[in-house]
């Protein structure tokens, strides 16, 4: 486009200048300060109205990938599917479920089939346990008094928040106690002043967003399942998610944890202080760890000021190339008010369209290669403006953007962002999907989406789309069911491509028991020795979370 043509406009259109909250908040949720929205900012594009989001992991959600399991017999082939039991782990019976009641009350431990059937299974149906118990605690003193009688009984356990993860983590693989923190779900106190939320790890994300919202606070970290995740699963799993270009890890965000260890100590760290150099910071070990060094039950978290001013694009690429040169020219000319960039490919689009109710493509002239959401939020609305409009008239007269929209008001935005959370929804409904969360160097990220085309074929659809800002790629691999003859082309490659890329193969989701022998791939023999001596010291009868994170071989 000539330098004119794009001038004139951004001078005739203005881009949405509203709460950052659009993602899952209804405009209920907000007053009518500052909240005025320009008109339908558009790049040689159209005008779209749009639905509003849900929930990408939703209730309805998981029964449903629930009851697909159960309907299609799925077959997956997966280190679960292996492993066997610890003959040195005992078996539940009935004196153990008596002592359960005697702490928690017969409401609280659950036995009914149904009930425990649902605990038993991950969201997609992949990994399915034999768990016969479930617990619901609702205090720090009933984890405590669970773990030192499972601990001295030798019954291993699985911690369960939301159960939302991708890899296995959350459900049993073979007869352990199944613990939901789900009951732990109180807000402890918020500080007005620095912003820090102490609450119980089975707090719902989306909640606790709500909450510090109404405070003029956000969550640092926002997921697609954030209607349905904990915050004690999104710590123990070191959750990054949409906002991670921003605000960084739970690593930095966390300020204190209470967690409750193998043989019941409760290890009181729940400090909010911002500095605090006093000898190792053990909170630490506990983020990301998975539940296997212990149970997470309160969560002391640091939450960015809300700010007034945000603006949500969805642009479209012809080629990677322009995506990369994009990110760039992003974090040149956007620089700090970045919030969030987003990538996804021309097969996830269509597949969103295909699955997704209510969605429709922002971009429907013509299938573009690549598509890019980038999100902006700032304090000064006419300066976000500026900055946003000099990117945007570069961008085009670079030839980066081939066509773009920027949304009008929430329910625009929200439709944008349902597109890129919903991509997840919709490749569960296809089947069977095979699930990569890769960490790669941005300029070789989308080589593995092709190669894996190359390598699958017709027997499966590959897409790519991810955290582009993080170097965060989702690889996933669609199909009817799951075979032993798509795993052969997919595994043990995805792991070995990633790790001559010097990558990591879980940026976000953990490794669970689908990337627990895998873990080699990324870390070092000498790293995990290490790792798994810090296993034996804190757990020392392996009942937390058995099977998952490290291999059975450092054990």
């Amino acid at each position: 486009m000539a330098r004119r043509a794009a001038a004139g406009l951004l001078r005739r259109l203005g881009p949405l200048a509203c709460e950052p909250q659009a993602r899952g908040m209804s405009p209920t949720h907000y007053g009518t300060k500052n909240h005025g929205f320009s008109r339908f900012y558009l790049i040689q594009g159209r005008h779209h109205l749009y639905g509003s989001r849900t929930n990408v992991e939703t209730d309805d959600t998981r029964q449903s990938a629930h009851m697909n399991f159960e309907v299609q017999k799925r077959s997956f082939s997966s280190a679960a599917a292996h492993i066997q039991r610890n003959p040195t782990y005992s078996v539940l019976n009935s004196n153990d479920v008596s002592y359960f009641k005697s702490v928690l009350g017969e409401s609280s431990v659950v036995q009914d089939e149904d009930r425990v059937a649902v605990a038993n299974v991950d969201w997609m149906g992949k990994y399915k346990g034999s768990s016969q118990l479930l617990l619901l605690p609702k205090s720090t003193t009933e984890v405590s008094k669970i773990l030192s009688y499972c601990n001295s009984r030798r019954l291993a356990v699985v911690p369960q928040g939301g159960n939302t993860g991708l890899v296995g983590g959350s459900v049993p693989v073979h007869d352990e106690v199944i613990i939901s923190l789900g009951g732990m779900n109180n807000i402890i106190s918020f500080d007005n002043v620095n912003g820090i939320l102490t609450c119980e790890a089975g707090c719902v994300l989306e909640n606790l967003s709500s909450f510090v919202e109404n405070k003029g606070f956000i969550m640092p970290l926002d997921l697609g399942a954030k209607g349905s995740c904990h915050i004690g699963g999104n710590i123990s799993t070191n959750a990054g998610g949409l906002r991670f270009i921003r605000y960084g890890s739970l690593h930095g965000n966390v300020l204190g944890l209470e967690v409750v260890l193998a043989n019941g100590t409760v290890l009181d760290m729940l400090t909010t202080l911002r500095k605090d150099n006093t000898g190792y910071d053990l909170k630490h070990l506990f983020i990301g760890s998975e539940g296997s060094l212990g149970v997470v039950t309160k969560v002391a978290i640091l939450t960015p000021a809300k700010l007034p001013s945000t603006n949500v694009a969805f642009l479209s690429c012809n080629d990677y190339m322009s995506c990369q040169k994009l990110l760039l020219a992003a974090k040149r000319s956007l620089g700090e008010i970045v919030s969030a960039f987003e990538f996804m490919d021309r097969h996830c689009i269509d597949l969103a369209m295909k699955y997704l109710e209510g969605v429709q493509n922002p971009l429907p002239a013509s299938p573009y290669n690549f598509y890019v959401l980038i999100e902006t939020t700032g304090s000064d609305e006419s300066y976000d403006k500026a900055k946003l409009e000099a990117f945007l008239l570069r961008s085009m007269e670079d030839g980066l953007v081939a066509d773009g929209v920027i949304a009008q008001d929430i329910s625009q935005a929200s439709n944008f962002w349902r597109i890129r959370e919903g991509i997840s929804e919709a490749s569960v409904k296809v089947g069977a999907v095979y699930k990569y969360d890769l960490s790669i160097p941005v300029e070789k990220l989308y080589d593995i989406v092709e190669e894996m085309r190359s390598r699958v074929g017709g027997m499966g659809e590959v897409l790519g789309y991810g955290h582009l800002g993080d170097g965060n790629l989702h690889l996933n691999i669609l199909s009817s069911k799951y075979s032993d003859k798509i795993l052969e082309q997919i595994e043990p490659f995805v792991y070995e491509w990633t790790s001559n890329q010097r990558g990591s193969i879980s940026a976000e989701h953990g490794l669970g028991v689908m990337k627990a022998e895998k873990i080699h791939y990324s870390k070092s023999s000498e790293a995990v020795q290490l790792m798994g001596s810090i296993k034996k010291l804190l757990d020392p009868n392996s009942i937390l979370n058995p099977y998952k994170v490290l291999p059975q071989s450092v054990l």
